[in-house]
């Protein structure tokens, strides 16, 4: 059993003898260096490929592998020249391998050729990433467990079936993992928390704006390493300039310094208010994978069915009056109406009946075609069209599927939810963003309820309009953005902004630049200005500037076949100069002791798509596996890969042969959240061929079945706060009745004889102990119920005959339940 890492041609992992990993983390953004020592310990010769999988947000710059005496370094070239490089090659009766920019762009792989027995093999690896923004303010870190095996104590094995680990008694590490982290910020660095043992943190700046830390000991190998950075101002505009690269022409991308703007709007409340209007859409992963469980940790629900809560409580949480319809998908599509319906009480009910019949029964991911029906139905006038995508998987098609949201965006928004690590980073953010709205992951113990509820209180928002950033620089200076301007804000949403500086200012020393960024919501204008210093901060790394190159790439790559001189020029230099790999560059294999590129038979490899947690085969079942084109059985001496795709597959399906697994193949997705080390297995067949019965969902389901279902304990009914929450009623009411009681855990006699009997009606009295409960017994999961909960307080001050009604109420609900809820939380 394997996960990515170095491993053979037959997905043996080459052990893992040391890791050292050095971050900086710079505010809201990180460079990743990565060392790791591997041994063959083999009697023969092996051929080592290295797998790690990449965040659609992140970019590896520089890869460098040393066996022997040979160090073989990723150079990027221009396509042309590569391909010229890779037909010599093969005209000369050999071939180098030759990476060109795919679609999908999430999993980076190369070929290292042959490491001969007793041989090290010493991998360097640094990418950059920019970081996600929790609920709590946190900017959160993961170094994902791929870089090192998970080991458990020994008799672990016995009791658990867990493809992808490699197990050995916890004192008999074979591999030492170190890991330091600097910090950077000028928001302030407050305190850092670990999944990990830390040492205390260093600051090394007297106003706490630069730190360091590092690993106390050696980190537990059941989970990925996460850091969450808690920045003492992290909701005030900040602005860091980039010096240039020395070697770097002037005027050029890399040649310049880079401004990185944070903003994190702080909206008031009034402001903001909330919409009762909109058409609200749900689409839903119905697919085989969505029986798997959300973690492989013993008890965790099954994919669906917190799915399925998930849509509980966001039909609940909808306003009186606006519209609404649920579509779910796999290899075909179903939706409960033909067109959006008015929310009522009878639709809310009906729908609420139909979700609790879903399963993960419709096979394949196709999401295109639901997408391309819910276009095709009108608009409703007054009536804004959210969408909600909720998918684990990843597809053949996923430019084809952000082109379609694209052509569209201007009529809705789109909010994104990769469910599990097998959610692919670029469909998940690419749709979001071609929508103006928000991408979430939701994995290992996340809950999903609470990410959903937080977009759909964005997706209540009035629209926020007239954006704009304006930079203000001395004379001699201009400010180039890589980046369009945002088209959507919300509050609480973090944006980052890179922007290239060209030119000299006149007085260097005293100079300060500031941006402005500036928005309408109801006819009232809001403006946060930054101030920043003109004098760039010393350091060699320049993370900023490949992030922006990224960001820069990502803009310019659609129009790039068809698109002007200047753009294919812009971005050709960008991508050469960065590292950053785009559709008209190409990495290939240098020997550099040699200076000429690696060379050997070739092997074209496609890397497998990754399943969801722990939907593995056993060993020895058969598997439909891609042959690795025309060399693929051929032992080769030298050659080296670099691919950005999991999605390239041979086409026929002549190309394809059944053969035994010996043992199943594992990968992770670097977008983890608290235990994220969670093992994958491949799918081998392209997501865009899938079907229901074929092969690779065949095995998903099947797989998930065998392996999964033990350790995913059956929940017994809904969990209390979907019990509660359930019993709601659309206009956000509750009725007095033995399902309230049983919910509230008191007996009904109890729960009608407490009523205060002086006018007060049963739903007010119903309604009240409703809410009251939500904050006693259910605070921790305030997020998913703040939406619903507003259109209760809502519905009792307009139905409760006076403000001392309410009281009475509220005094006798507290006594029952055994509570202190105050008053305020009614209005009172």
């Amino acid at each position: 059993m394997v996960t990515c890492g170095l491993l053979t041609s037959s997905n043996k992992p080459v052990p893992l003898r040391r890791v050292a990993v050095d971050v900086c983390i710079q505010s809201f953004v990180a460079d990743v260096s990565s060392e790791l020592l591997y041994k063959n310990e083999e009697s023969d010769p092996v051929e080592a490929i290295f797998t790690f999988p990449m965040d659609a947000d992140s970019a590896v710059y520089a890869f460098q592998a040393r066996i022997q005496d040979t160090i073989i370094k990723a150079q990027i070239q221009d396509k042309k020249e590569a391909q010229e490089t890779y037909e010599d090659a093969l005209a000369s009766g050999q071939s180098s391998f030759l990476l060109e920019q795919m679609s999908g762009g999430d999993v980076f792989s190369c070929s290292l050729g042959n490491l001969p027995p007793g041989e090290e093999a010493v991998l360097s690896l640094r990418y950059v990433q920019e970081l996600p923004l929790e609920a709590d303010g946190a900017t959160r870190f993961v170094l994902p467990a791929v870089l090192h095996p998970r080991y458990a104590p020994q008799g672990w094995e016995e009791e658990n079936v867990t493809a992808g680990v490699s197990y050995v008694a916890k004192g008999e590490l074979p591999y030492t993992l170190s890991l330091s982290v600097s910090l950077q910020s000028p928001h302030g660095i407050a305190r850092v928390h670990s999944n990990c043992s830390l040492t205390p943190l260093n600051y090394t700046a007297q106003d706490q704006t630069a730190a360091q830390v590092s690993l106390a000991q050696s980190a537990p190998h059941d989970r990925d390493v996460e850091l969450l950075v808690y920045y003492a101002r992290a909701h005030k505009p900040s602005a860091m300039l980039e010096p240039r690269m020395p070697s770097a022409q002037a005027g050029t991308l890399m040649g310049d310094p880079v401004a990185m703007v944070t903003l994190l709007p702080n909206i008031p409340e009034a402001a903001l208010g909330q919409s009762q209007a909109g058409e609200f859409i749900f689409l839903l992963d119905r697919s085989g994978s969505m029986g798997c469980p959300m973690d492989s940790s013993t008890g965790h629900p099954l994919r669906i069915d917190s799915a399925k809560d998930t849509l509980v409580l966001l039909l609940k949480s909808l306003p009186l009056g606006c519209y609404f319809n649920i579509y779910s998908f796999g290899s075909n599509f179903e939706s409960f109406y033909p067109q959006s319906v008015e929310y009522t009480q009878r639709t809310m009910a009906d729908s609420l009946k139909r979700v609790q019949s879903f399963q993960a029964d419709l096979g394949g991911t196709e999401i295109l075609r639901p997408l391309q029906a819910i276009y095709g139905s009108p608009c409703r006038d007054g009536h804004p069209r959210q969408i909600f995508v909720f998918t684990d998987g990843e597809v053949g098609n996923t430019q084809k599927v952000i082109a379609e949201v694209q052509r569209h965006h201007r009529s809705h928004r789109c909010f994104s939810f990769g469910i599990g690590q097998g959610a692919s980073t670029a469909l998940i953010k690419g749709i979001a963003k071609a929508g103006g709205g928000v991408a979430e992951f939701i994995t290992g113990q996340d809950r999903m309820a609470a990410k959903v509820l937080r977009s759909l209180k964005w997706a209540l928002q009035p629209a926020v309009t007239g954006i704009s950033l304006s930079w203000e620089l001395p004379p001699g200076m201009e400010a180039v953005p890589l980046r369009p301007d945002p088209k959507v804000i919300f509050q609480g949403q973090r944006l980052l902004v890179y922007s290239q500086l060209r030119g000299q200012p006149q007085a260097p020393e005293s100079s300060v630049g500031s941006v402005t960024l500036q928005y309408t919501i109801k006819d009232e204008t809001f403006k946060d200005t930054v101030q920043f210093p003109l004098q760039p901060q010393e350091g060699d790394r320049l993370p900023i500037h490949r992030l922006a190159a990224k960001a820069l790439l990502q803009e310019l790559e659609p129009g790039l076949p068809s698109g002007s001189e200047e753009s294919r020029h812009r971005a050709l230099e960008a991508s050469l100069s960065s590292g950053v790999v785009c559709s008209l560059t190409a990495y290939v294999g240098v020997d550099t002791r040699q200076g000429r590129p690696v060379q050997g038979p070739l092997r074209r490899c496609p890397i497998p798509l990754a399943a969801p947690v722990s939907c593995m085969m056993a060993p020895g079942s058969p598997l439909m596996l891609p042959l690795c084109g025309r060399a693929s059985l051929m032992s080769f001496s030298k050659s080296f890969s670099f691919q950005q795709d999991s999605t390239e597959m041979l086409q026929s399906d002549a190309n394809y042969f059944p053969a035994p697994i010996p043992q199943a193949i594992g990968c992770r997705r670097i977008h983890s959240a608290n235990q994220r080390a969670v093992n994958m297995v491949p799918e081998n067949l392209s997501r865009s061929r899938r079907s229901c019965g074929t092969p690779q969902e065949t095995m998903k389901m099947a797989s998930c079945k065998m392996q999964t279902m033990p350790q995913a304990v059956a929940q017994e009914g809904a969990s209390p706060l979907i019990k509660l929450v359930s019993l709601q009623n659309a206009n956000g009411s509750w009725g007095l009745d033995s399902a309230l009681a049983s919910a509230l855990g008191v007996s009904e006699t109890d729960v009608k004889g407490k009523m205060p009997s002086e006018g007060v009606e049963p739903g007010v009295w119903a309604t009240v102990l409703a809410v009251v409960w939500l904050h006693s017994r259910s605070a921790a999961q305030r997020e998913e119920w703040e939406l619903l909960e507003i259109k209760a307080v809502g519905w009792l001050r307009s139905r409760a005959g006076s403000i001392s009604q309410l009281d009475k109420c509220l005094e006798a609900a507290n006594a029952l339940l055994g509570c202190s809820v105050a008053a305020p939380v009614f209005g009172l």
